[in-house]
């Protein structure tokens, strides 16, 4: 079970924001952001906290969806800034599955995160504007329509060194972000 996004669809469902959540729940906003990108798991006191902030409980919490969902929508998005840039996942808790798909957007003169070497691959489709794409301190330009696809082996980032926004389909495999 996929417990920080479920935790992330029911904070935006209730309008809620990570600082609101924290302010109710009595945890930090860093915990919540770490929690709902499962890259921390909460104790059975903190995530009571958290649900009864949320308005539910542990038995309602855990019960088992019926459908898996595949068609989403933009409400169905999450949206966090990060450092120079916007990510913006299109596939809620893709976290479970083989692949994640993310929309990054790059202000003029933003960059990504640093990707830290992983054992997986990564597509990346420019969607608007022109990226650089430095991998082992080579610098490739990308432009609108050019795509790009990667083994995860080094350290990596986008850079956008020109004036306008640009915009990129990115997918991993398996989730990273």
């Amino acid at each position: 079970m996929d417990i920080g996004g479920k935790i992330r669809k029911l904070r935006t469902q209730k309008g809620l924001t990570l600082e609101e959540l924290a302010g109710r729940s009595e945890l930090t906003k860093g915990f919540l952001s770490q929690l709902e990108r499962n890259l921390t798991s909460p104790s059975i006191e903190s995530l009571s906290d958290i649900l009864e902030a949320l308005g539910t409980n542990l038995a309602e919490f855990f019960a088992e969806d019926k459908d898996d969902q595949f068609r989403f929508g933009v409400q169905d998005f999450f949206v966090e800034e990060r450092d120079a840039c916007t990510v913006r996942w299109i596939v809620p808790n893709a976290q479970r599955n083989k692949m994640e798909p993310i929309l990054l957007e790059l202000p003029g003169g933003g960059e990504s995160f640093e990707v830290a070497p992983h054992n997986g691959e990564e597509f990346g489709y420019v969607m608007e504007g022109t990226v650089s794409l430095v991998t082992d301190g080579k610098r490739n330009v990308l432009r609108k329509g050019e795509t790009f696809y990667l083994h995860g082996r080094t350290f990596h980032t986008l850079k956008n060194e020109h004036k306008t926004t640009a915009k990129v389909l990115w997918v991993s495999t398996p989730p990273l972000f």
